[in-house]
């Protein structure tokens, strides 16, 4: 008993600089955020409590807020399912062992290391209406690129083609190692009653693997709720609001019209709607997740 104690008093010996890091850097900024976002406050002056004031003022009065909500859901629901399903692809594609496969894994890989910045800098010249190699291409096949950036009706769908730039990286690595882990017996078994290869995917791969995608999926659609370097960087929430995602007008509100309070409201609204998601995918995820004990366990 002695030991034990012992190792535990060592164990938290230990873990005590992430202990005391999350307590002042992560806990209490949560924790005053969500009383700034009970109160008006502007960084000059003390915080003055008004209550719910702000929420409502959000949520009934300030047409920006669901603009923003509409970006960012569209971008999510349409960046998601392509990043997903492309790694997956890109995935499969690499897990054959074929010659020089080594070098396509680290080909698909290198994309993702490049920051988000030099990415959107990048691809604010590869789709300029007159310049870039987007346009080109297609002009080249004789079709009329579009205005990209500059029209509105593209300007998300030009985000969420730049984000399809990354669709290697640590998510494909983790989709190839977990169809590299299905137990080949079962191919086996699908191939000695005569099924082809999508029946080899569709009851072998994608059951062991589903556990894997669920986990992805949640993390795909709370990195996409927080998009913002993309639209900071190449639109400033334009044209006409159209790129105004969610995260974008969090720090507008904070950094440019310094209303931390109204800010810090915005920021546990998104919040709330990432963990109703989360748990809506919990729910769902019962019907169509397999795991070693059955199916959503």
């Amino acid at each position: 008993m002695r030991a034990l104690n012992k190792n535990t008093v060592w164990g938290y010996l230990f873990a005590s600089p992430w202990i005391v890091g999350f307590l002042l850097f992560g806990l209490y900024p949560i924790l005053v955020s969500f009383w700034y976002s009970l109160c008006q406050y502007d960084v000059l002056r003390i915080p003055q409590y008004i209550g719910l004031r702000n929420y409502r003022e959000l949520l009934f009065e300030d047409h920006y807020f669901y603009t923003a909500v509409w970006n960012t859901l569209f971008y999510t629901l349409v960046r998601t399912p392509l990043v997903i399903v492309g790694s997956l692809l890109l995935a499969m594609l690499v897990s054959k062992a074929v010659r020089g496969v080594r070098l396509f894994r680290t080909i698909y890989f290198i994309p993702s290391i490049i920051s988000g910045v030099i990415l959107s800098v990048l691809w604010m010249w590869l789709l300029n209406p007159e310049y870039g190699l987007v346009n080109s291409t297609l002009q080249f096949f004789g079709l009329q690129g579009p205005l990209w950036l500059i029209d509105p009706r593209w300007s998300k769908p030009a985000i969420i083609l730049m984000s399809v730039w990354s669709l290697g990286g640590g998510r494909m690595l983790v989709f190839l190692a977990a169809i590299q882990n299905v137990p080949k017996h079962f191919y086996e078994a699908v191939e000695m009653d005569g099924g082809g290869w999508w029946a080899r995917f569709r009851h072998v791969t994608l059951p062991f693997i589903s556990p894997v995608l669920f986990l992805w999926f949640i993390f795909e659609i709370i990195g996409s709720l927080q998009v913002f370097v993309e639209a900071y960087v190449m639109t400033k929430g334009g044209p006409l609001n159209s790129t105004l995602f969610y995260n974008l007008y969090l720090y507008n509100k904070a950094f440019d019209d310094f209303d931390m309070g109204y800010a810090s409201a915005l920021a546990w609204l998104l919040f709330i709607l990432a963990g109703i998601i989360t748990l809506i995918q919990f729910r769902v995820s019962r019907k169509w997740v397999y795991y070693s004990g059955g199916v959503g366990k």
